[in-house]
């Protein structure tokens, strides 16, 4: 009975289906199986970071922070008018003596002794508008107003620097998917030749002509290229997980990334321009920059508390025993206070020139590490230029020698021993050549970003 009714679901899906496809109705396939995914170029690749990845949204709410501080702090500007509704109801003399007044209700009876010692409880509802505006608050909104744009300009510059921080981890991930894929073809044409040695090493086993410890070990030296290639199949899972990462994907998520790390040569700055490049378009640097000017701006504000203070002030009432009625009144006036003794001023202005030597101390020390940066990346990418002319010259005698060896083994005129080792040789300098193209990319984008220059992604596109 179960295996008819299993019978039956089967015929009732098939037909579902069938119909479904027939009105029109598409069949639920999961995307991975239905769509290829479309190719990522380097320029597509750099597009969608800086569109999905979480640094850059960071920075975007950081400048919306920014802007909402400028406008917390211009609201200094503006009056201050408040609202309240108070109740009270007590039998305080002082207390009923002034609400009566404002209720407007104080009359004669109100003199007798008696009723001024110990007069009734009395309700008192108070409505009241409060308004009020400085008119010169010792410079203090105009101090936060200068800082808040400063910040504005900070959120800038980082917004900037992560820019060119994301652009050169794409092009570090996007490369690296592409070596792990020439490593994993390597490995592939390794375990080719090697096969082919094994078969024609067993059928010259198998003839006499060599001894088994010749067969052993050219099939060892397949199983390393064989273990060489499930390393670069994992290689190449990582590397597309990183690049997922970097464009803020999840990292199981499907890429075919187009290209290939052909010979290219990078016109390069003289190390000295590189430098004062540096210094004058870090985003990093400029913001040291207007961090001590953020940090003067302090120390001006802390100064400008010993000015006097002026404020307008208002405001209009209504006080009756109910909500329904009410007496009015209105007061305004206009005040000047002046902080003749404030004990804790002295170590504001103090702690703001400590926290102003400070950025400057910084701003020098980064203006430093800058330096040391573009020194490192310009020293790096030589020699990464230098070990790719090395690795391709390399390349061609390993693939010449491993070509002798063959032929004079062929004749029987050495070992399998020298055979393995020019295969080996010959791998090296494959997998050599696709690291030392994969270190001359990336050392110059390395360049570029010490040198804040990873505005674009040009160079590599031409």
């Amino acid at each position: 009975m179960g295996s008819h009714c299993l019978i039956r679901r089967i015929l009732l899906f098939v037909l579902a289906t069938s119909c479904f496809q027939t009105i029109g109705i598409p069949c639920l396939v999961p995307l991975s199986h239905a769509e290829e995914p479309v190719p990522l170029t380097l320029s597509s690749a750099v597009d969608l970071a800086l569109k999905n990845n979480p640094l850059i949204r960071i920075t975007l709410s950081g400048r919306e922070i920014a802007d909402a501080q400028l406008r917390e702090a211009r609201a200094g500007w503006f009056p201050l008018l408040q609202f309240s509704e108070t109740f009270t109801r007590g039998n305080n003399p002082v207390y009923v003596f002034g609400s009566l007044l404002e209720q407007g209700q104080f009359g004669p009876q109100n003199f007798e002794i008696s009723a001024l010692n110990d007069p009734d409880p009395l309700s008192n509802f108070r409505t009241a508008f409060n308004l009020r505006q400085a008119l010169f608050d010792q410079l203090q909104t105009y101090t936060r107003v200068t800082q808040a744009r400063l910040g504005q300009q900070q959120a800038d510059l980082q917004k900037a620097m992560v820019e060119q921080q994301v652009r050169f981890e794409v092009i570090r991930a996007y490369y690296g998917t592409l070596v792990a894929h020439a490593k994993k073809g390597v490995a592939e044409e390794a375990i080719k030749m090697a096969e082919s040695d094994v078969k024609r090493t067993r059928d010259r086993f198998e003839s006499g002509l060599v001894v088994q410890s010749d067969l052993l070990a050219a099939e060892v030296q397949l199983g390393e290229f064989r273990q060489q290639q499930i390393d670069a199949e994992g290689d190449v899972a990582i590397a597309y997980a990183a690049l997922n990462t970097v464009l803020g994907l999840p990292v199981d998520t499907s890429q075919k990334v187009i290209g290939e790390l052909g010979d290219k040569r990078f016109e390069m700055t003289p190390k000295e321009d590189l430098i004062r490049l540096a210094l004058l378009h870090r985003p990093d640097y400029a913001r040291s920059a207007n961090s001590v000017q953020l940090n003067k701006e302090e120390v001006a504000g802390a100064k400008r508390e010993y000015l006097p203070r002026v404020d307008l002030f208002g405001n209009y009432g209504l006080s009756g025993e109910n909500l329904s009625s009410g007496s009015s009144d209105y007061t305004f006036g206009v005040s000047l206070t002046f902080n003749i003794f404030d004990a804790g001023r002295s170590a504001r202005i103090s702690k703001a020139r400590a926290a102003e030597s400070m950025a400057a101390a910084e701003q020098e020390h980064l203006a430093n590490q800058i330096r040391l940066d573009v020194v490192r990346a310009y020293q790096q990418h030589v020699s990464a230029r230098e070990r790719l002319v090395v690795a391709g010259q390399l390349i061609d005698q390993a693939t010449e020698t491993h070509r002798i060896i063959q032929n004079r083994y062929r004749e029987g005129l050495t070992t399998v021993t020298e055979v393995l080792r020019a295969q080996t040789a010959l791998v090296r300098s494959r997998l050599n050549l696709v690291a030392a193209r994969y270190d001359h990319y990336v050392s110059f984008a390395h360049v570029l970003l010490s040198a804040g220059g990873m505005t674009d992604i040009a160079p590599f596109l031409s």
